[in-house]
């Protein structure tokens, strides 16, 4: 009787090896560590965000006759600190409306302004995005890494409207969704249509067309997360993990992904219901366009009609979605790589609200501790889908 092999690997990426991945997340993740000592964190006050701003803008521009005023705290993302404000100056009198993203010494993910603004800079022109008006990629003279962002008008949600939430979530688009719909999709088509090759993106690396080290470079990058971050073990979390990689699918063409277009993610005009601004940039990276896909479907993002129909992000039902995606973007969704990045997204946001929320709250590392410690509760949400979804598999 003849032996029997064992089956030749699909290419040569090992799928257990920790240690491929993109080498500034592998920066960021350890900084993180690193850092975490230095805590508890203070939100910071007006006074030390102008003192702060001051001091950057004479620095690094040389400005003169500062002023910075109108500093509003701003709404909306889970973890960082935001401020609007207006900068003045001897060459500028009438000034300047701006944002200020910064982050605290833990946040819900852990990712790179630099990466953030390149991305801001290379989709100038092809989408609405908020310009870049300056970068501390590491945080060598704010103290902390931040991004300076010119202001955009707009809203994430209809301000007269139903099911207003935390981070968009169980935002009600109701007839705003004819005219959003629409937009929403054609902008993932154009995300992934961008031809990344030819933008400034040194701060991030590409997988290798062709083999499955896009998937494994995120499955790396969110387990570190967990090892890195876990409060207490869960036994989903692991077997989640071991499923996502002995299951990792090919990726024969990487494209730039959002990783985050969702629901509370955009912004838009009233009346018109344009686009003024696609939000939240940080963790894009270049994959497989089913990731964004399976993050816009996930449940906890979206709403149900009062007859019992799913909206994906609120805004269309979820087969009209994955029909006008694939006109729009001229890319053919495979069933089977498309639920294996909803497990990945799924496991993504079980490591988020179990492990690093919950240590960023835990060692007061963060100013929002109260929203952290309300997004552990979600964890649950995740795990059953974790559950749901293997099953299917």
């Amino acid at each position: 009787m003849s032996e029997i092999g064992e089956a030749p690997p699909v290419d040569r990426v090992d799928i257990w090896n920790r240690e491929d991945m993109e080498p500034r997340i592998r920066e960021i993740l350890d900084r993180t560590v690193r850092d975490r000592v230095k805590g508890p964190y203070a939100a910071k006050t007006d006074m030390e965000v102008v003192a702060m701003l001051e001091r950057y803008f004479a620095r690094t521009e040389g400005l003169e006759s500062i002023r910075i005023s109108g500093v509003s705290r701003m709404a909306g993302g889970a973890s960082k600190e935001q401020f609007a404000f207006t900068l003045q100056h001897e060459g500028d009198p009438a000034g300047e409306r701006l944002v200020l993203r910064m982050d605290p010494l833990e946040a819900i993910s852990q990712t790179c302004r630099g990466r953030e603004a390149q991305v801001h800079i290379a989709f100038a022109d092809i989408l609405p995005v908020a310009p870049v008006r300056s970068i501390d990629a590491d945080g060598e003279i704010l103290g902390q890494p931040a991004i300076i962002l010119g202001f955009v008008n707009g809203v994430t949600e209809p301000s007269e409207g139903k099911g207003h939430g935390v981070s968009g979530i169980g935002t009600r688009y109701d007839d705003w969704a004819a005219k959003l719909a629409p937009q929403f999709v054609d902008t993932l088509a154009q995300v992934h249509r961008f031809d990344w090759r030819s933008a400034d993106l040194s701060y991030f690396a590409a997988p290798e067309a062709g083999t499955r080290q896009a998937p494994i470079w995120q499955v790396n990058w969110w387990s570190q997360v967990w090892w890195d971050g876990v409060v207490q073990p869960v036994a989903m979390v692991t077997y989640a993990e071991r499923w996502l990689r002995e299951n990792a699918p090919v990726c024969d063409a990487p494209v730039m992904c959002h990783s985050d277009l969702r629901l509370g993610n955009f912004m838009f005009e009233e009346p018109s219901g344009k686009f003024t601004a696609v939000l939240d940039w940080e963790l894009a990276h270049i994959g497989d366009f089913h990731e964004d896909i399976a993050w816009a479907i996930q449940r906890l993002f979206g709403t149900w009609t009062d007859d019992g129909t799913f909206l994906v992000c609120g805004l269309i039902a979820r087969d009209e979605f994955l029909s006008a995606y694939e006109v729009a973007s001229g890319n053919q969704i495979d069933p089977v790589k498309l639920h294996y990045y909803e497990v990945l997204n799924a496991y993504k946001c079980a490591v988020i609200d179990l492990g690093q929320a919950m240590r960023a709250a835990t060692e007061s590392n963060n100013h929002q501790d109260i929203i952290l410690t309300w997004l552990g509760s979600a964890g649950a949400v995740f795990l059953e889908q974790l559950v749901m979804l293997i099953r299917k598999a």
